[in-house]
């Protein structure tokens, strides 16, 4: 019965947020806009730089006109394609967790989306436990970098990933 499982959700997670949770939800709503636009515009920056970099294999970004949804994001963005990219970085495994674990401002992470930027290699973290081959088949290469841009300078980050695509 729904009243049953709405009552095993309430009693189990709570009803309201406390208030100093609420404070902070508010808190944040009141800037988000203002952070989701500074976030995208740094990772456009970011994906047109990596985008012409020959240590990297292929950026995919909404907000390039290579990228397949690229229309259809143009339409629906708002001009702000989010914060979140992912490169293929040239070389094996091996340099693409280099890559990952030698950034000094993106911070390794497996949940993605806050306002510090994050960096993921998907093959050695999430999706660790595929078997290769049902990795590749889905697009998830060895060299599959994903990254979650935060609120740093796009020249601090631009030179992070730079020192790091050298490791």
């Amino acid at each position: 019965m729904l009243r049953d499982k709405l009552y095993f959700l309430q009693n189990a997670t709570g009803a309201v947020m406390g208030p100093l949770e609420s404070f902070l939800a508010s808190r944040g709503l009141k800037t988000l806009e203002l952070r989701v636009r500074e976030q995208s515009r740094t990772a456009q920056r970011l994906a047109e730089w990596l985008s012409a970099d020959p240590r990297v294999n292929r950026v995919l970004y909404p907000g390039l006109p290579t990228h397949p949804g690229h229309e259809i994001a143009r339409r629906q963005m708002d001009g702000a394609f989010g914060a979140m990219l992912t490169i293929e970085v040239r070389g094996d495994f091996a340099k693409a967790k280099r890559v990952c674990e030698t950034t000094k401002l993106f911070q390794l992470a497996v949940s993605l989306g806050a306002v510090e930027s994050l960096i993921e290699q998907p093959a050695s973290m999430s999706h660790a436990s595929y078997d290769p081959a049902a990795r590749a088949a889905h697009g998830i290469s060895d060299g599959l970098v994903r990254l979650s841009v935060g609120l740093e300078a796009f020249d601090d980050l631009r030179d992070d990933l730079s020192q790091a695509l050298d490791a």
